[in-house]
């Protein structure tokens, strides 16, 4: 019984072995960049669309929470007060809409310069170890670039206007109080939450390239991701 317990251990450990000799530095590197690309590529064009973010719990943006006092007290005016509420929050996300597809020539360049120690940490990091070092090599620059963009968006969607008039005399009375201001820049607000829904996205797309054979499209996926 034992050998029958040994044989297919050993089998098994003797492919994996076989399989990570096979391959190279520079498969190991192109296999990363690859994953990468399929992520972000999916990611990016699943948000850059109408409702990408708005019908999507999981990355929807909504009011501060420092406004949910202005909030209820909104919702709670008969026959207009959700509707008031509810039309700010769909212009915010329809601007982190417009503004996704900003995203993809940076993700691009970070990509490209990945090296075989960067790639060599991320696969044998965590189920999200290639969209932590994306994160790291690119929020700074996607903030930038994501900035103009949905300031565009929120003033030609009115939702900025409407914002300035919602919070303009809460946080007056804010100050009477010593209580704490709700932000006035809605587009460093919807920037923020709009690349924090991003990544969410990224990595659960990394995590079905490493963790569900269906998900490496490629031959070289299949490769790097099955040694590991």
């Amino acid at each position: 019984m034992k050998r029958l317990l040994i044989l297919p251990i050993f089998a098994i450990t003797f492919y994996s072995c076989d399989l990570l000799g096979s391959l190279t530095n520079s498969d190991v590197v192109a296999g990363l960049k690859e994953a990468l690309k399929v992520s972000t590529d999916t990611s990016v064009a699943n948000l850059n669309r109408t409702d990408g973010y708005f019908a999507n719990a999981a990355v929807k943006i909504l009011l501060p929470p420092e406004a949910a006092a202005v909030e209820s007290t909104l919702r709670a005016i008969p026959g207009i007060g959700n509707a008031v509420v509810d039309d700010v929050i769909l212009k915010i996300n329809r601007a982190a809409e417009q503004a996704a597809a900003e995203a993809k020539p940076i993700f691009i360049n970070a990509i490209t310069n990945i090296t075989f120690n960067d790639a060599m940490n991320i696969l044998n990091g965590p189920d999200d170890a290639a969209t932590q070092y994306l994160k790291a090599q690119t929020y700074s620059q996607l903030v930038t670039a994501f900035t103009p963009p949905i300031e565009n968006a929120l003033t030609s969607v009115g939702a900025q206007q409407a914002w300035n008039a919602m919070i303009t005399y809460y946080n007056t009375y804010n100050d009477i109080l010593g209580l704490q201001d709700i932000p006035d820049n809605l587009a460093q607000y919807t920037t923020q939450k709009g690349l924090d829904g991003l990544f969410h996205i990224v990595a659960i797309e990394e995590g079905k390239i490493r963790n569900d054979v269906n998900h490496r499209v490629n031959e070289l996926l299949q490769r790097v991701f099955g040694a590991q």
